[in-house]
């Protein structure tokens, strides 16, 4: 639904089929993976383990000597053979429906709107016409005072069909649009050249029946070559990503070379302008810097006002298109560590979801899923935060991708250490209960301080 609320605009009107719809929305639904898998493991692991403490399956299996971590083991062997597949998932499926999705979109959007003529008000859509109808029939195909401005020419409106009636009907499997009207003159404006000066004839064509044909083909949904999607960082898979991040460090450190060398000179002003006065015979017994040689001061001062402008604006140009640069390569390498963080996530949440169901004691979509709802929320907003600082240069994309792993991690160790030992994290008898212990010491500790 948010995918179709964000494209409305690019959708309706154009006339699409139910299949290239559908088609896009299976490509787009490839894409709710990374946010999908990972919180159906939280939930699925904290409602089944909570389960099962509801029902005191995991206190019968530790009265059998059956310790937590051996519950779990057999899950955590699924849970790793998910997030191996999520890894593969990652790295050659996505790549394949980003192309899709983002060429098949394009030409969506590329599309003309669907041919809609509307009553009292000039229609665009076909190229080289401009038609206005007065009224339009209860068939939707008969059309009154038809008034049609023929540019085809590419020379103005010098040529207008007027007619009382017409029809429009489609031939040729939809690709023309044959319409015919009834009682109607051709006005058509001529250039001609009569002796030396130019004369504008207007021509009158009466008719009983005129028919005019139109090309639908670029109402139809052409496809675009793929090939030209390719190189995009959410199109490729890891070692493709591997391969554009070397040619872009290869092209910034040509650039950056390239930089220096054109820099040089600059530097170098000074010493080379006393090497060329000291060259020059007539120049070398002046003391270029005195009261005496002001032409020379302003000439000097000029230049090198005209140079720092120069340096000026060719650093600005340099900055902005070194930050293009590295903005871009960051991209590359977040959309690689991506390919890892998805796989890596479905484990830790699982590492936090099994022994935090076990923790709370509740199965169902109560209580569970509200506590997943939390931790999904801590995990998704980690890693846009890390995400975006990456892009921006503010840390490396490998600490700002794994940004959620780093967090949730120490969580996922915490919890199972607390589940092993039956901590009582959730129960609120035991937060009361310590209340009260800490209040009985401050008491004893006011009355001792009064006595």
């Amino acid at each position: 639904m948010q995918f179709l609320w964000k494209y409305i605009d690019d959708l309706i009107g154009k006339g699409l089929e139910p299949w290239v719809v559908g088609e896009l929305l299976f490509y787009t639904s490839a894409n709710l993976v990374p946010l999908a898998l990972p919180l159906a493991i939280l939930v699925s692991s904290i409602m089944t383990f909570g389960n099962m403490a509801e029902h005191f399956e995991i206190t019968a299996a530790k009265a059998s000597g059956i310790s937590l971590q051996r519950l779990m083991r057999p899950l955590f062997l699924i849970a790793f053979v998910i997030s191996i597949g999520a890894f593969f998932f990652s790295n050659n499926v996505l790549p394949y429906t980003n192309l899709k999705m983002g060429s098949l979109l394009y030409d969506i959007r590329q599309q003309k709107p669907s041919l809609s003529i509307r009553e009292g008000a000039f229609y665009n859509g076909l190229d080289g016409y401009s038609i206005k109808v007065g009224k339009k029939g209860k068939d939707g195909k008969t059309l009154y005072n038809v008034m049609i401005y023929d540019h085809t020419a590419g020379d103005g409106n010098k040529k207008v069909v007027i007619a009382e009636s017409g029809m429009m009907q489609t031939a040729n499997k939809d690709k023309y649009l044959v319409l015919t009207l009834n009682k109607g003159a051709v006005y058509e404006e001529q250039n001609k050249i009569k002796n030396g000066f130019d004369h504008h004839p207007l021509m009158r064509n009466s008719f009983e029946s005129y028919k005019i044909r139109f090309d639908l083909s670029s109402f139809k949904l052409n496809r675009t070559n793929e090939d030209l999607f390719k190189g995009g960082h959410q199109m490729m898979n890891m070692k493709q990503l591997d391969a554009s991040v070397d040619t872009f460090q290869t092209d910034l450190k040509k650039r950056l070379k390239d930089v220096n060398n054109n820099l040089k000179p600059y530097f170098f002003f000074v010493r080379d302008t006393v090497d060329v006065f000291s060259k020059v015979k007539t120049v070398k017994s002046m003391n270029v810097f005195s009261d005496s040689n002001k032409v020379y001061q302003t000439m000097a001062y000029e230049n090198a006002m005209n140079q720092a402008r120069s340096i000026q604006a060719y650093m600005n140009g340099t900055f902005e298109d070194l930050d293009g640069r590295y903005y871009n390569i960051n991209k590359y390498k977040v959309e690689w560590h991506r390919k890892l963080t998805l796989s890596a996530a479905c484990f830790i949440l699982f590492l936090i979801g099994a022994p935090l169901g076990a923790i709370i004691r509740k199965g169902g979509m109560g209580l569970p899923l509200v506590i997943s709802i939390i931790f999904f929320l801590i995990y998704h907003v980690t890693s846009i935060t890390g995400e975006k600082m990456s892009k921006e240069g503010v840390i490396t994309p490998l600490t700002g991708m794994w940004l959620s792993a780093f967090v949730l991690l120490p969580i996922g160790m915490f919890l199972i250490y607390k589940a092993t030992h039956d901590s009582a994290l959730f129960d609120r008898d035991a937060y009361r209960n310590f209340g009260k212990k800490i209040l009985g010491m401050l008491g004893k500790s006011n009355v001792k301080g009064g006595q």
